[in-house]
């Protein structure tokens, strides 16, 4: 019969660090070696050389990075909004607890499809006009009004609640709550 917390007679502890360290044992001997295809986002070069990346389809994304080592022998540069084909293995970053694929190839496979119906739909909103210099309306040299996008409960928003009374008294402040992390 198997044992259940409360009838197991020791109790097995671990710190945030080994269940890290043992989730990351179990992805990369799990998903040691991945191909998957995906949409560029969130592309960004520092200058260390490495490639930080988000990968998403329709439904998903995970965050991704490709090292220095890896990327030199590349015969294009990535950009947002392109699909690719990448092979690697699914790892862990044990200090944030947040699992990415590490990328060790990659291949070009075309404009993804978000990034085609991001360009249908500047097309056709500037098919209609929308784009045209009549159409803009001019922005006012200070807002009316402000909103605001984040939790209603976090640090963040006393932050900026702070900085908005001091600056800008008067203006009104619409809060949209949203659930944050990090």
């Amino acid at each position: 019969m198997a044992q259940t917390p409360q009838s197991s007679t020791t109790k097995i502890v671990l710190s945030i660090s080994q269940l890290n360290q043992q989730s990351r044992n179990l992805l990369e001997s799990a998903l040691s070696r991945v191909w998957v295809e995906g949409e560029i986002s969130n592309f960004v070069r520092p200058s260390s050389g490495h490639f930080y990346l988000t990968l998403k389809d329709e439904q998903s994304q995970i965050r991704a990075a490709m090292f220095r080592g890896q990327n030199r022998t590349l015969s294009f540069t990535p950009k947002n909004g392109q699909l690719v084909q990448v092979r690697g293995k699914v790892s862990l970053y044990a200090p944030r607890g947040d699992y990415q694929l590490i990328i060790e190839h990659m291949e070009e496979a075309g404009d993804g499809a978000l990034r085609r119906q991001f360009e249908l739909l500047k097309h056709q909103l500037h098919s209609e006009g929308l784009f045209d210099a009549d159409e803009k309306q001019p922005l006012p040299e200070l807002p009316t009004r402000l909103g605001v996008i984040t939790s209603p409960t976090g640090a963040a928003i006393r932050d900026i609640l702070s900085v908005l009374k001091r600056r800008f008294p008067g203006i009104p402040v619409l809060i949209y709550p949203v659930p944050v992390q990090g």
